[in-house]
């Protein structure tokens, strides 16, 4: 008697089953009308089931995979916490990183979990549905575990409760939200590609791997863990964000400029946001991993390098902007972390000046630039503190349009010199930092004049608690401004040396390495 035999599927058509064989065409309605974004960026795909998932992923394999990281990661974060591995350390200039973490990239997160899911709605193909579900489900998750990890922290130090308020609000944290407030009221295409490329696979070395590595080196397992477990997860978007980029290619000749055009846009806001990620390095680790332009050389200039000189058969070329990022690596941090050291009472964490140590380890990592533009910056600010002068800047400065940076970046070829550039729409005046933000304005000016600027809205009396009353004769702006961030002068701001942080965090350890 002859047996049915059923053959053992195979990955692909395992996937395809499970994934491409679910999906349908609608007959009822229009596709135009179901899928309403497909056609008004004007990319033309012709098929979508060219477009090939590389990771192949089926939900039910998805769940699985994350549950056993979830098991791992979960472990190791309460053995921290049980453990009072905050006290472990190295200092607490550490912590203020977790606070520039939290505040400026874990929302980040649970925004791109936002776009993944509306664009997995609006793509029509199967194969990057699918992909965009997954990606969303991994970064609401990872938004999860970074809350997690750093709640621990929250238990002891100051500065953490009210991220989610201050992301609205805070000066500096409007340059990473105006990033995905532009990237999730594009269309589908460009939100794939600001995202999944320009961001995950162009940038995303840039920012995770200093951050979770500075935290292994300086004693952090809480925040290793969740770092590395989301790691894991970049691996795939990445990929996605390049599969995307070559299928959209490969559809239609047409296609090419529309995607050359958000290449430059999106990479030039991406390393205007990754300027935080710089002056982390540099100045704000007690052990530092690798400078900054170590880091750009290795991923930008490397990576980025052999990935551009792969898309140039597609008739991609490097970035707007490129060049221009490549001069900056001498003076990114740097330039930054004076702007902070300014304004460290307007900010939610600390700040300080770079000990003589710190010095001479930056003039190694930058010997062509360090001593001779920046030492004496240092120097001086370092005596005024000495004599009771610790300067903070009382005024408030202008703000680059596009990236919402203040205006303290120096021109290409000349760090003596301030770049200012402007440009005219309806009438009214808009500066910007940079030929790439001014380009970047001068294609989308509609979308760009409307940008909610801090300084702007403070000068206009927008940024103030209800119950304020700038008629009085003792009002005080900037203490009304920090009360409408939620931050506590003296306690949550202002420098190192002086805050609450110190203090405890040094009692602490020194009454647990006695006992």
């Amino acid at each position: 008697m002859d047996m049915k035999v059923t053959k053992k599927l195979g990955l692909k058509e395992r996937y395809n089953l499970m994934t491409r064989d679910l999906d349908w065409t609608p007959t009822y309605q229009a596709v135009r009308d179901v899928f309403p974004y497909i056609e008004y960026e004007g990319i033309k795909i012709h098929d979508w089931n060219k477009f090939e998932d590389p990771f192949r992923m089926t939900m039910d394999s998805y769940w699985k995979y994350q549950a056993e990281k979830e098991r791992k990661l979960y472990a190791i974060i309460d053995a921290f916490t049980q453990n009072n591995g905050h006290l472990s350390v190295t200092d607490a200039r550490y912590i203020n990183t977790l606070k520039l973490f939290l505040t400026g990239v874990s929302p980040l997160e649970y925004m791109a979990h936002r776009g993944f899911a509306h664009i997995g709605r609006q793509f029509p193909g199967a194969g990057p549905k699918v992909a965009c579900q997954m990606q969303s489900l991994d970064e609401i998750r990872h938004c999860q575990t970074q809350l997690h990890a750093l709640s621990n922290y929250n238990k002891h130090y100051n500065g953490f409760e009210n991220w989610r308020h201050q992301h609205d609000r805070v000066w500096y944290l409007s340059v990473p939200k105006s990033f995905f407030d532009d990237a999730v009221s594009a269309g589908p295409f460009e939100f794939i590609v600001a995202i999944s490329f320009a961001f995950e696979y162009v940038l995303t070395n840039l920012l995770f791997v200093p951050f979770i590595s500075g935290a292994a080196y300086n004693g952090d397992m809480g925040a290793m863990a969740f770092g590395f477990s989301a790691q894991s997860d970049e691996a795939r978007h990445m990929t996605l964000g390049l599969e995307v980029i070559k299928f959209m290619l490969e559809q239609d000749p047409d296609n090419l400029p529309i995607i050359q055009g958000w290449i430059d846009k999106w990479f030039w806001r991406g390393y205007r946001v990754l300027t935080l990620v710089a002056m982390m390095m540099d100045y704000m680790l007690p052990k530092r991993v690798m400078s900054w332009k170590e880091a750009w050389e290795i991923y930008g200039e490397q990576n980025g390098g052999a990935l551009f000189a792969d898309l140039a058969r597609y008739g991609i070329r490097p970035p707007l902007g490129w060049e221009q990022a490549c001069k900056e690596k001498d003076h990114l941090s740097h330039q930054a972390w004076n702007v902070f050291y300014n304004y460290g009472a307007a900010a939610p964490f600390h700040t300080w000046a770079p000990s003589e140590e710190d010095m001479k380890w930056l003039s190694a990592k930058y010997p062509d630039t360090f001593d001779k533009y920046y030492r004496p910056l240092w120097t001086h600010y370092a005596k005024e503190q000495a004599e009771g002068r610790r300067f903070y800047n009382q005024t408030l400065p202008m703000l680059c349009q596009t990236c919402q940076i203040p205006m303290f970046f120096t021109e290409p070829d000349d760090p003596t010199q301030v770049a200012y550039r402007e440009s005219e729409y309806q009438g009214m005046k808009y500066h910007f930092c940079s030929d790439g933000c001014k380009h970047v304005f001068d294609q989308e000016p509609q979308k760009f004049s409307q940008a909610w600027l801090p300084v702007h809205q403070i000068y206009q009396g927008n940024c103030f608690p209800e119950d304020a009353d700038p008629t009085k004769p003792d009002f005080n702006p900037l203490a009304e401004v920090l009360r409408w961030y939620r931050m506590e002068f003296g306690r949550d701001n202002l420098d190192y040396a002086d805050s609450p942080d110190k203090k405890n965090f040094e009692a602490w350890r020194a009454q647990a390495t006695t006992n």
